[in-house]
């Protein structure tokens, strides 16, 4: 009976060598005595072991390795894996920077310039010639591979975190986690998102903002100096953000007047807000798609605005086409908070409400709009809010603004 030849193969340089067939694979000796193993994988390619063996029992748990891999479907061509590896290895700090470039919100668009800010902020290194300085929150993972970011890890990291106090900023930096993570989950195999903590993004501290009595507003109007009357009536009966009521210009705002050449009411055409960036105070879009409205004020909180347009204040002039309603002091320039502050304090002080932000005007507003009778959706549609989810933007609110409007007005409107 004939002998079956002996499997050989035959190298690049038409050298051939003896090759044994292990139970899967094959497995040769190299002239140096050591063994290599290669095998056939799923796409029909012949791979070489990255290695070689010392024995051929080592070469052939290595095949045993592999094919327990193309057994349970998670088998992938070297290269590929190779590849995989580097992306896993790839730090929060790395993956975020490029995320932060590439990431888009609901609409399509670029984060705006005010969000990649903040985020940058809570993704902030320690200043290494500040020994005090512990960076953003989310500094102390910014060095950890995406791969060994562990559910494990980040509770601990948000346990510090709370430990700290600042309970707002720990769920700012847990969705920013959230969302990079999600997206890191998406585009690398073998990455899960690690943030499982139930509200882990609802924690707050728990200080509520508290709108004004009527008899502080009244204050606080009657204190404040004439020129920023107006700001705080397009605040807290217009509801508008700080930003948006900055963005204003002349243009925007149609006064409307009765017979007897009264003013009855001015309509604010909100499309625009402003935002502080590192580059500065830079003009933008509203904060949403929701932000684009047309808010109407009536009665004597009407005529106050309308007197500062007309330049019948104290500290200002006629006001025509591109003028900025509330300008910096250099009459062009955008109204900085800070320079603001200085006249809102005294005003707030005054009112008995030392502790009162220039936010509480907008909730104020939306306080006495409901209680004028407007239903969520009006209130939401007048203060140009979205959160109630996407589906409720193709709800109408019909003609009832102005009728609301009207309702809530401090003062008479036939006055």
């Amino acid at each position: 009976m004939a002998r079956k030849a002996k499997a050989t193969i035959t190298d690049a340089l038409g050298r051939t060598r003896s090759a044994t067939r292990a139970s899967w694979g094959k497995i040769r000796t190299l002239p140096s005595g050591r063994m290599q193993a290669s095998y056939v994988g799923p796409d029909d390619t012949r791979y070489n072991a990255p290695m070689t063996f010392d024995t051929k029992g080592d070469a052939e748990d290595w095949l045993a390795g592999v094919r327990g891999e193309i057994a349970r479907d998670v088998w992938m061509p070297p290269h590929e894996k190779a590849e995989l590896r580097a992306e896993q290895s790839r730090t929060l700090a790395e993956y975020a920077a490029t995320w932060l470039v590439e990431r888009t919100n609901a609409r399509g668009d670029h984060l705006r310039p005010r969000t990649v800010d903040e985020y940058k902020r809570l993704l902030r290194r320690p200043d290494a010639d500040k020994p005090d300085d512990k960076g953003g929150p989310l500094a102390p993972l910014l060095d950890v591979p995406l791969a060994k970011l562990s559910p494990a890890k980040v509770r601990t990291w948000r346990t510090e975190q709370l430990d700290t106090g600042k309970k707002t900023q720990t769920s700012r930096a847990y969705g920013l986690l959230n969302a990079i993570m999600t997206t890191a989950a998406t585009d690398l195999k073998g990455i899960t998102n690690p943030c499982i903590v139930k509200g882990g993004q609802s924690t707050h501290t728990g200080r509520k903002v508290v709108p004004p009595t009527d008899a502080e507003l009244d204050t606080i109007l009657a204190s404040i100096t004439p020129r920023y009357r107006a700001l705080v009536v397009v605040a807290a009966i217009g509801g508008l953000r700080y930003g948006e009521a900055t963005a204003l210009r002349a243009k925007d705002v149609t006064i409307e007047k009765a017979e007897d050449g009264a003013v009855v009411a001015v309509r604010l055409d909100v499309g625009r807000g402003v935002v502080r960036t590192s580059e500065g105070i830079v003009p933008g879009e509203t904060k949403s798609a929701a932000g684009v409205r047309r808010v109407g004020i009536f009665g004597d909180d009407a005529a106050i605005v309308a007197d500062h347009i007309a330049g019948k204040v104290e500290g200002t002039k006629r006001l025509i086409g591109d003028a900025l309603l509330f300008p910096a002091k250099d009459g062009v320039g955008f109204l900085a908070q800070s320079a603001f502050w200085k006249h809102w304090n005294p005003a707030r002080t005054a009112a008995g409400r030392a502790d009162m932000p220039f936010h509480a005007l907008r909730h104020y507003a939306g306080t006495r709009y409901a209680q004028a009778g407007a239903t969520p959706k009006e209130t939401m549609d007048r203060l140009g809010h979205s959160s109630m989810g996407a589906a409720i933007r193709y709800q109408h609110s019909g003609n009832r603004d102005d009728e609301l409007a009207a309702r809530m007005a401090r003062r008479s409107t036939t006055a």
